[in-house]
């Protein structure tokens, strides 16, 4: 599999996740990363996967900001 099916698959795989599903890959996969014994190999996937899982969190964190501002009316200065 090239680094565009990888990507592409590692995207689709996040279309349902939620914010704590990708937290605690994330906390997993940070694990994995401190270990001493890292697969070298899988090192790149498993840090594009961890990237991919941060901006899953941005997102779930700006749509519940969004949706809090809505239901009190008020809007953000910035």
């Amino acid at each position: 599999m090239d680094q565009g099916e990888q990507s592409t698959q590692l995207n689709e795989d996040l279309s349902g996740i939620g914010y704590a599903e990708a937290l605690a890959e994330l906390d997993k996969i940070l694990k994995e990363l401190d270990s001493s014994e890292v697969d070298v190999d899988q090192l790149a996937h498993r840090v594009a996967r961890a990237h991919q899982l941060i901006d899953v969190c941005r997102q779930r964190i700006e749509a519940a900001r969004l949706q809090i501002q809505g239901l009190s009316g008020t809007e953000s200065a910035g």
